[in-house]
Parts: C-alpha cells; sequence; structure tokens
C-alpha cells in the first residue's frame, strides 16, 4: 500500500468515471455492459471502483478480494481480477461498524465514525491501485459510490467527486427513471455540487426505462437546460438483467421469482449479515427449482425439500437472529421431515454445536451455540483464507471449482465424512452420519454445472438442465453490450473519456 499521503495521480490511459444520483440506479450493471462493448471493440479495459461497500465479494487471482461488482466487469473484460480494481472494501459487520479491507486484505475493523477520519488516509493506496490498472489498459471504466450529491461526506471522500478530482477523470452522472424522480434527482444533483465538481460532469444517461423512449423527450430537454449536462442516452430496462450477480443485498427485497410448479423448493433464510448470497444464482436458474429467500417475521416452509443456510459476515450474530425469528426450531423440524440440510461457509459454521470467537473477530470475545447438526464446532481465528479451488465432490467424483474466503477452522468427527476433495491433496467440509445434513467452506460450489445437476437430482428427481452457468452469464454480458450499443452514444462516450 502507499503511503499516507495523496498525491495527484498520473494517469497514462483514458478513463471515465460513472457516478448515481443514488445507490442502486445500475451503475455496476452499466460498467459491466460498457466493459464488454469497448472490449468488443478490441480495447484493453480495466474496470475500477476506489470505494465498495459489500458483503458480497470475490476472490483474486493475486490473493486478495474485491467487490462482486468489479468481478462481474472483469469478467465482461474478459480480464483476471486483481485487487487494483477495487482498493477499498467496507464489509459490514454491525449497523455502525464494518471490516476495512485495503487491496485485497484486511486493514482493521472501523466504526462509521472511525473511518470517517481514516478514510482521507487511504487515498494514496486507491491511486496507486487506479495509476497501476491504468498500466494495464487502453481504457479504464471507474464506478462511483452513492452519490456525488451526499455533499455532507465529501470531506475526505474518495469514491465519488474527491477521487475524480484527485484522479483528474471526467463523469458521466446516471439516474433511474425506474424508481420516479428522475428529473429532480439529476438536476437536485446539479445544484447541490460546487461549480467546479458539476463542470466536471460531461454528461447523463438515464437508466431502466420502460415503454416508448420518446415519451422522455421533453424529460430530456428540461434536464438539459436546467444542467447544462448533455444526454448521452436513454438506456431501456434490460430483461436480462435478472441472470447477473448482484452485489447489494438491497437485490433481496424483490419478490422471489417463484414457480408454483416447481419440483423441487429450496429455502434460504436470510441473514441479517447475508454474504456472497450468489451462490444461489445458479439454483435459481435452474428449471424446476424455486428458490425461497425467507425474510424476518415468516417462518420457514415445512413443504421445502432443501434449506440452504448461506454465508456470513457476521456468524455468531446471524446465529442469533436465526434463533430469534425461530428458524433453528424451523429448521429441525424440515430435517426430522427428511429435507436435505445444507450450510455454505458461515451457514457451514452455524450447523456445528457452537462457534467460538476467543479474539473478538467478529464482535466482542465469546461462543454461541450452533444448530447442532452437524459433529463439529468452529473457533474463529487466524489468516483470513482467499483461494480459489478445483477439486471433486467426494461421493460422486464430480468436478467443482471454487473459491473460500473466511476466517475460522472447523471440526469435529463428522469430518471424517468430508463432502469434497481438492486434487488429492486434503478434504473439504463434513457430512452427517445419515447423509442428510452437509457444510463446506467453499463459494460459488453449485455454478459447477454437472455437480449441480448431479446434487439436485439427488435430492428429487427431475428435469434440471439448465444450459452451462458460465456460459449463461457471458452470453447476458453481450447481450447487455449489444443493448448499450444500441441506445449509448458509445462513440461519443469514448471521445469523452479523452
Amino acid at each position: 500500500m502507499a503511503g499516507n499521503g495523496s498525491e495527484p495521480a498520473i494517469r497514462t490511459t483514458p478513463a471515465l468515471m460513472f457516478q448515481g444520483t443514488g445507490s442502486d440506479v445500475g451503475k455496476s450493471l452499466l460498467v459491466a455492459g460498457l466493459c464488454r462493448a469497448f472490449t468488443n471493440r478490441g480495447l484493453r479495459v480495466r474496470p475500477f471502483k476506489p470505494q465498495n461497500m459489500s458483503n458480497n465479494a470475490a476472490v483474486t487471482s493475486d490473493g486478495g478480494e474485491i467487490g462482486r461488482a468489479q468481478a462481474l466487469q472483469a469478467l465482461a473484460a474478459r480480464v483476471p481480477l486483481t485487487v487494483d480494481m477495487n482498493p477499498v472494501l467496507l464489509k459490514p459487520q454491525t449497523e455502525v461498524g464494518a471490516q476495512v479491507v485495503v487491496q485485497g486484505k484486511i486493514l482493521t475493523n472501523a466504526t462509521a465514525r472511525d473511518y470517517a477520519k481514516l478514510k482521507p488516509t487511504l487515498m494514496a493506496a486507491v491511486l496507486e491501485s487506479f495509476n497501476r490498472l491504468s498500466g494495464q489498459a487502453d481504457l479504464v471504466l471507474v464506478e462511483g459510490a452513492g452519490s456525488p450529491a451526499e455533499v455532507n461526506l465529501r470531506a475526505g471522500d474518495i469514491a465519488n467527486m474527491g477521487f475524480a478530482e484527485a484522479a483528474d477523470v471526467p463523469v458521466i452522472l446516471i439516474g433511474d427513471i425506474d424508481r420516479g424522480g428522475v428529473i429532480a434527482s439529476l438536476v437536485g444533483t446539479h445544484a447541490l455540487l460546487p461549480l467546479a465538481e458539476a463542470s466536471r460532469i460531461k454528461g447523463f444517461l438515464i437508466n431502466k426505462f420502460r415503454g416508448d423512449v420518446t415519451l422522455f423527450d421533453d424529460g430530456l430537454t428540461i434536464i438539459e437546460r436546467e444542467t447544462r449536462w448533455p444526454s448521452f442516452g436513454v438506456v431501456p430496462y434490460f430483461d436480462g438483467a435478472h441472470i447477473l450477480p448482484k452485489e447489494d443485498a438491497v437485490a433481496l427485497d424483490a419478490p422471489s421469482q417463484s414457480r408454483p410448479n416447481g419440483t423441487l423448493k429450496i429455502v434460504v433464510p436470510r441473514l441479517s449479515r447475508i454474504s456472497n448470497f450468489d451462490d444461489l444464482d445458479p439454483l435459481a436458474a435452474e428449471p424446476g427449482v424455486e428458490v425461497d429467500m425467507v425474510g424476518p417475521g415468516r417462518s420457514l416452509p415445512l413443504d421445502a425439500d432443501m434449506v440452504l443456510i448461506p454465508g456470513s459476515k457476521a456468524t455468531r450474530s446471524d446465529m442469533d437472529d436465526l434463533r430469534a425469528e425461530g428458524w433453528d426450531i424451523d429448521i429441525h423440524a424440515l430435517a426430522r421431515r427428511g429435507a436435505i440440510i445444507v450450510g455454505v461457509c458461515g451457514g457451514y459454521q452455524m450447523l456445528g454445536h457452537r462457534v467460538s470467537d476467543p479474539n473478538g473477530i467478529e464482535g466482542p470475545p465469546g461462543e454461541t451455540p450452533g444448530l447442532g447438526l452437524l459433529d463439529v464446532e468452529t473457533i474463529l481465528g487466524g489468516d483470513k483464507a482467499l483461494i480459489e479451488v478445483t477439486g471433486k465432490e467426494a461421493a460422486s467424483g464430480l468436478s467443482v471449482h471454487g473459491y473460500e474466503m473466511h476466517i475460522g477452522q472447523t471440526d469435529g468427527p463428522d469430518r471424517t465424512r468430508p463432502w469434497l476433495s481438492f486434487d488429492g491433496a486434503r478434504d473439504e467440509g463434513a457430512i452427517s452420519r445419515s447423509g442428510q445434513i452437509m457444510g463446506c467452506y467453499i463459494h460459488g460450489l453449485f455454478a459447477s454445472d454437472d455437480f449441480r445437476r448431479d446434487f439436485l437430482n439427488r435430492i428429487k428427481s427431475g428435469t434440471f438442465a439448465e444450459s452451462a452457468w458460465n456460459t449463461r452469464i457471458d452470453g447476458a454480458l453481450d447481450g447487455l453490450a449489444t443493448h448499450l450499443e444500441t441506445h449509448v452514444d458509445i462513440d461519443k462516450l469514448l471521445q469523452t473519456a479523452g
């Protein structure tokens, strides 16, 4: 990491930053689509996000972690993931605090107030990563965070205009028309920004339009008149967006895509600090599978064929919440009814007898009773495991691929029945004596097509024949790129990048 000072970036390649009038306006998806569009034009493209806040992360080729959105954008650009694509990652652990990851490695845990003091010292690392990426690319596409109109947070900003000014990068502002108020959002942002920052914005995009685009012509005229910013296009809602991995947990608030005639029902307790929930996407995409994400206030449906307890950024706290919701009672009832119970990462830890945190890594030191469905227990501590893995399922011999991202060790008698084996070098996970309960630390496990289909058919025989998951994602990115080529002035964006 660079020092604590903040030196102006030496920009060695054209760059363009996409900021939004708020969170979840579609910045991540638009940058991903543009990464693929410019890559398809023969350019070497790199995605970059100075600061991200998400518990959905990915392991990089250089042994660190970055936000899931930048992983998708790197896939769109057809380049390996590196920590420089997202030099500052905040992983919320409580309502007021987060783990601070800098250039792929844990720096500290900080409350929101403490992070406000720490943030300005991180600009040097941000610019260092940006300059490294610039040296590898013909074009860097930068994603902002939240909104530049959050002027109360402007001091020490590294995520939006603070970075844009330090790196001297032009900005495109994105407004989401689907949520309403897009004219006020764009014009209001202009009104709140200092003149120098408003001048840095070179134009705007309207995202998620539904219906006849020409009906918004007058709206474009009003925005251009009030802001003096030109329009770069109006992007109609992209139907293929639901296929692509989501980063923000706000995506989980959307209604589940229920399949009433589904032959297999998977229920997932929505943990307060759920992480890496894109583990569920390949399962939800299978024909005949219904994935029901159960939020607070609902019981877990007792007609489920499978329960999947997902990853968590704060296992002990989420275990307490799970118990407070009564979901522990539901899970035990489902187990007695013969449902398959699966835990991934934090969910795996919850399946054991207890989770101990003697050093207070995730909160106050102590231990929390688990579900007791696996004869194992977990001690949090040691270095964080951040590795990609390839191996096979022990029972079927089918190939699996994924990644580990966890702190702690899980051990006990059920570990003598491992779920997975990696290159014959080590075993991973545990299975109960009955074979009904199983868990492991591997994220991305269900993206392995042959394993996923075989696993589901063992639970309930049916037709699970979705096209190859990774091929489907790649096709959706090509579709998104074509969509943007049609509705956005791509050439003008490239000229603006300089």
